[in-house]
């Protein structure tokens, strides 16, 4: 065991903790003031619901085992994990790995509910999350980092594209198909209601992507070093990317399209970030950008499906080219086309992403089918018309949407 590499991986641990709160911050200054309680709220419940799930039953299941599509039982509640000694090669103990990978799963069970705020009932999540963790994430994990099928036949996925970001946005896209679109349901994008949330969450989830694809390195190394260097650098570059084409087409200097950026730029490094050059990270963030800012509007508008904060969009179209582009641009040591010649690499890629797709639409759909059969999927009409903020929460995270705040503007008004 090396003390450096585990106070590091610990280190990391907290920072990708850190990134669900900030995604809720993030996801709640975009959202509706209607609904932007409700879905803080659906981002928190996972830092509850998960790591209990995790413990139980999805380490064992997701890292247990030989099984080329899941694991099985042996590490059930934990059970002989060890907190001083690895099994897998690595210089830090199975517990602290066993801690650094459940903070993926919860944040990519944070990021399905995006898709689904404001309309979805509660009741309904609640059964939706162990379910989805079980069945969809736990076999991903498995096949991709735990000695599954995908990771045999050699699928490059460093921190997370496959794994997180593709599931959680073809879940996402799945599951608001099943619920169905907002009532009077409008592709354009809404206006955000708290853009110091907006910036504060945005803020916090880039600061935590720094240990999500620097801490799967799993040791204080050179490639660690190099994907802290690829996470920042491809940020920087589709912020930068995003903004020019959002001023071009809005002439307005939008923070939230800013911010969107680095957000796409963050997900499109995650599958490669220690496999490519800081020149080939600036290159994905510069490439992804107008793919996923022209065609998530496109595409919405096209087939008029409700992906209510854009998980899809983000996560789902963002993963997918970050898995093309990681094969295109891998090191020579780790088989790139470009590097190569080869096409072999991107042909496993695509494998990859297609049997990501084909899990996580399939499962999530058969999951929410199941569900249905005992709890609507959706909330009633009359309260996501009155807001589900003011019927199930009571509570209210932009100021201007509570009712007190509101009788108190009018009160002033008729002095």
């Amino acid at each position: 065991m090396n003390s450096g590499d585990i106070v590091w991986i610990l280190g990391s641990t907290a920072l990708v903790w850190l990134m669900t709160p900030g995604l809720a911050l993030f996801y709640g200054g975009l959202a509706n003031r209607k609904f932007a309680s409700n879905t803080v709220f659906l981002s928190i419940i996972a830092l509850g619901i998960v790591p209990i799930i995790w413990v139980i039953c999805g380490y064992s299941l997701a890292f247990s085992g030989q099984g080329l599509f899941i694991g099985n039982f042996n590490n059930l509640l934990l059970h002989g994990l060890s907190y001083d000694h690895s099994t897998l090669n690595l210089h830090i103990p199975d517990a602290a790995y066993m801690l650094f990978q459940g903070m993926f799963a919860i944040i990519t069970v944070a990021i399905i509910t995006g898709s689904v705020v404001g309309r979805m009932n509660l009741k309904a999540m609640l059964l939706f999350i162990p379910m989805w963790l079980i069945l969809v994430y736990t076999p991903l994990a498995h096949m991709v980092w735990g000695g599954g099928i995908l990771q045999k036949m050699g699928a490059l996925d460093f921190a997370g594209g496959d794994v997180v970001h593709i599931s959680s946005g073809i879940s996402g896209l799945t599951l608001a198909i099943l619920v169905g679109r907002r009532q009077h349901f409008s592709t354009e994008n809404d206006t955000p209601d708290n853009m110091s949330n907006v910036l504060i969450g945005a803020s916090l989830l880039w600061f935590g992507w720094f240990g999500f694809n620097s801490g799967s390195a799993f040791a204080v190394n050179g490639t660690a070093i190099l994907a802290f260097i690829n996470t920042n650098i491809a940020a920087a570059a589709a912020l930068t990317t995003w903004f020019i084409i959002d001023f071009i087409k809005t002439n307005k200097a939008r923070i939230s399209a800013a911010l969107s950026g680095s957000l796409v730029g963050l997900v499109v490094i995650t599958p490669a970030a220690g496999f490519v050059t800081p020149t080939s990270a600036i290159l994905m963030g510069i490439i992804v950008t107008p793919i996923v800012y022209f065609l998530v509007d496109f595409l919405k508008t096209k087939f008029q499906y409700d992906d209510t904060l854009d998980a899809f969009g983000f996560h789902g179209i963002g993963g997918i080219v970050g898995g093309v582009l990681t094969a295109l641009f891998a090191t020579k040591d780790y088989h790139g086309v470009i590097t190569t010649g080869s096409l072999k690499q991107l042909g496993i890629q695509l494998l990859a992403i297609v049997i990501t797709v084909i899990l996580a639409a399939g499962m999530t759909w058969l999951i929410g089918k199941f569900i249905s059969l005992f709890i609507p999927l959706r909330i009633p009409a009359s309260i996501e018309r009155n807001g589900i903020d003011n019927e199930l929460h009571g509570e209210y995270i932009s100021i201007i949407s509570s009712p007190q705040f509101n009788q108190h503007v009018r009160a002033k008004k008729n002095i």
